[in-house]
């Protein structure tokens, strides 16, 4: 009897059972609607979805959530039960309908071949389904991957220790880039283990693992952001984790983002190992393979690397241009060789014109130059774009920090009226190179003009500001900030001789106010002397005062008690300076005076914070920590400058993200080159190796030596791509390329060449590359000897 049974389907029971049932879906939906139970259920379907629905429903079926299941069904209101049973029955109906359309055909009658009984082909009878073991190391594999990537990131962050932050702990990049290697070794070692057993690469099994074993620990470091009761047992075990990811704004993108890579190296492992071990033993050798791969693409001929090179700095028109009056040149001279040699010589002129047209290039080979320029194309365009936002986010990285502190450390409720005890105990912290005290509170500011501002106004200490803020360095001359400690070497502007009229006027009258009895000036000169205040560049045309100018500043703290009840206190000002930091709302926004002034202000007893100034950036929460515990914990806190300003840069490095991923899609687009051009290498030279295979060649050495040709193709793009990337940066940083000012705050287009990010996308390049290469690999390796000699 013949064992090859075919399926036989019938449409119509299919398309009308999948009509039903999705009636009986919409009926279910509008059933869950009317109770108001999404929330219940949509946990139970997303488990189904991954197939850990039914394994859960078997475990309350058991018993083990009898009590937890029972409090949910008390308190579920199933006013929609008319729905959920028709629902459910056209659910079941609609599936019932489906299974009737699928059948097996009928067996056929003939009797057995003349081959029953024969010995079954060896690579065939070897063959297993299923490898319990493989599954095992790629479920396994996966999970101990991420496992050794959280405990690993929080021994290192916390320096040994899972409760509290340690002197030896590493800065969070530091302690995720090692954590996050090891993790990727562990996958892929899992991987190369597994497959070398199976002798196969076994998708089945690598689905399994990574949904029934992988998935879960992604899927609980999300819904820890979601659910309070994983908040409370697992996010303060888990804070080193959650704080790294949310340096990206969004903890999820984070997770799933280093999910995907744990994945991927499973699947490089899982191909190296059947690479390795497909012929059953360990062959890790790849001199023949290299050979053979170097000798058919020929990736790297001269004319071909120069040619894209050239493309890729000056653009594909110009290049083109010169290549095709050059070609032209050469192909007349050739022809009128040919020619003038035909009339002595016909047979030598048909043999010389043979030789011209096989050195003109094949298909093969221009689609070879055009998988070489894509992916070259994709790698200059990610550095080029990556390394002009770390430009834009390292000046503005600087002019943050230049305007606010790395670490502040403060009360949960009060102020430090004890402030310079504390300075003391923090002085002892290593990695603390200046502190400052400061007190800041919004307030309203109104110019000569009436022109009326709200701002941050903050009192400082001008002898300590400086060892941690850039505030002295963005004085724009005519003032100073020593004029905050002696206001009485301010000049009015009327001293000046170009003072408005009506301040003058205002001057003249507080002098001329004398007692008409004593004969006598009321003010003192201690009164007339007034504290000095300095401000933004961008405030100071706002308001439009300049250097000597008096301002009145109007705060609702520490109001004072009149015939009408509380009034906002108003004191005046002279401006002592002007600054210049390049941030719009830093120069909009902030003011400074002195630190006593202040307290006077705002009815305080000491600094509502102490400002640090740390040695490494990178290394400001932990050197934070290390403050906290010096200062005993509460009622003290510290806060790093990524805590305070999380969401600038969190949205910074997002869109980076995004930027990078969206320029990736280019390679992506070269990787299907590179498919069309290995699929045609397979089609060419399918004569090749059925002989190759034919001497004793194992299917991984076939696949070695396609994977060989995508890798090739992928390091000569990531290398012309990098250095095309890396000239068009350099010519941006010393010509540049100008920006108005007035707009960007800043003269030119900043770049800055991170050397772990330039490597990281030739990195993702020859990565993408060579997954493009697996699969035209896969097809070469299954041609059988006979199937590619047959036609020969």
């Amino acid at each position: 009897m013949n064992a090859e049974r075919q399926t036989v389907y019938r449409w119509s029971f299919i398309w009308s059972g999948a009509f039903v049932a999705l009636v009986g879906a919409v009926l279910l939906g509008v059933a869950i609607t009317k109770s108001d139970a999404w929330a219940r259920v949509g946990g139970v379907l997303g488990m189904s979805a991954l197939a850990w629905g039914g394994l859960l429903q078997t475990l309350q079926a058991l018993g083990l959530t009898a009590v937890q299941s029972t409090a949910l069904r008390s308190s579920v209101n199933v006013s929609g039960t008319q729905f959920l049973l028709s629902g459910a029955a056209a659910w079941l109906v609609g599936w019932a309908i489906i299974a009737a359309g699928i059948r097996r055909a009928p067996a056929s009658s003939e009797g057995p071949s003349p081959a029953a009984g024969a010995e079954l082909y060896p690579r065939l009878a070897q063959y297993r389904d299923f490898y319990w073991s493989t599954l095992g190391a790629y479920g396994g594999g996966i999970l101990l991957a991420e496992l050794v990537l959280i405990l690993l990131q929080t021994f290192l962050s916390s320096g040994g220790g899972a409760g509290s932050e340690g002197e030896g702990g590493l800065p969070p990049t530091g302690a995720f880039a090692i954590s996050l290697i090891v993790s990727s070794l562990v996958a892929f070692g899992s991987g190369f283990v597994g497959a070398s057993r199976a002798r196969r690469l076994a998708m089945p099994e690598a689905t399994i693992g990574v949904i029934y074993f992988g998935l879960p620990v992604p899927v609980l470091l999300t819904l820890i952001e979601q659910l309070p009761d994983l908040q409370m047992s697992l996010g303060y075990r888990l804070r080193e984790v959650t704080y790294l990811a949310d340096m990206l704004g969004r903890p999820v993108i984070g997770y799933w983002l280093v999910f995907s890579l744990l994945v991927l190296m499973l699947v490089l492992g899982i191909n190296t190992g059947f690479i390795a071990a497909g012929s059953g033993r360990v062959d890790l050798k790849l001199g023949f393979e290299l050979f053979v791969a170097r000798r058919h693409v020929g990736v790297f001929r001269p004319s071909l690397l120069l040619g894209t090179l050239a493309v890729l700095m000056f653009g594909i028109v110009p290049p083109l241009i010169v290549y095709g009056i050059i070609r032209a040149v050469e192909a007349a001279v050739e022809r009128t060789r040919i020619r003038a040699l035909g009339m002595k010589d016909p047979l030598a002129a048909a043999s010389a014109l043979n030789n011209l047209k096989l050195r003109e290039q094949s298909p093969t080979m221009m689609m070879t130059a055009l998988s070489v320029g894509g992916v070259g194309v994709g790698v200059m365009a990610l550095i080029i774009v990556l390394s002009v936002m770390s430009g834009f986010e390292v000046d503005l990285q600087q002019k943050i920090l230049g305007a606010h502190s790395h670490v502040v450390v403060s009360k949960y409720a009060g102020n430090l009226s004890e402030y310079k005890r504390l300075m003391e105990q923090i002085a002892k912290v290593p990695g603390v190179v200046g502190q400052t005290p400061s007190i800041d509170n919004p307030v309203m500011v109104l110019g000569e003009g009436d022109e009326v501002q709200g701002i941050v106004l903050k009192g400082i200490d001008p002898d300590t500001v400086g060892s941690v803020l850039d505030l002295r360095k963005n004085m724009l001359p005519g003032g100073e900030l020593d004029y905050l400690q002696a206001p009485e070497k301010i000049s009015p502007r009327r001293s000046l001789g170009f003072g408005t009229e009506s301040s003058q006027k205002q001057e003249e009258e507080e002098e001329e106010s004398d007692d008409p009895i004593i004969g006598k000036s009321t003010k003192s000169a201690q009164e007339k002397v007034l504290p000095g205040i300095v401000l933004g560049r961008e405030l100071a045309t706002i308001l439009r005062v300049v250097v000597g100018d008096r301002v009145n500043v109007i705060s609702p703290q520490g109001a004072e008690l009149g015939p009408a009840g509380l009034i906002p206190k108003s004191r005046a000002f002279r401006v002592a300076g002007i600054f210049y930091s390049g941030m719009y709302e830093y120069d909009a926004k902030f003011a400074y005076i002195l630190l006593g002034e202040a307290q006077k202000l705002f009815g305080t007893d000491g600094p509502s914070g102490i400002e640090l100034k740390v040695l490494d950036v990178d290394d400001a929460r932990r050197i934070a920590s290390l403050v906290s515990r010096e200062l005993g914990g509460y009622p003290y806190r510290a806060r790093d400058w990524g805590e305070i300003h999380r969401n600038i840069f969190s949205a910074l490095r997002l869109e980076k993200l995004v930027m990078g991923i969206i320029l990736s899609i280019i390679i992506v687009v070269a990787a299907g080159l590179i498919v069309a051009t290995v699929i045609m290498l397979v089609l060419e030279k399918r004569k090749e190796i059925a002989v190759l295979k034919a001497l004793g060649v194992s299917d991984g050495g076939i696949v070695k030596i396609f994977l060989a040709e995508g890798l090739q193709i992928g390091v000569a793009g990531g290398l012309l791509g990098l250095i095309s990337g890396l000239g068009w940066c350099l010519f941006i940083e010393k010509v540049g390329i100008k920006l108005d000012p007035s707009v960007y705050y800043i003269p030119a287009l900043p770049v800055k060449i991170e050397p772990l990010q330039t490597a990281l996308s030739v990195v993702i390049a020859v990565l993408v590359t060579y997954l493009a290469s697996i699969y035209p690999a896969l097809k070469a390796s299954s041609v059988e000897p006979v199937e590619g000699l047959k036609a020969e």
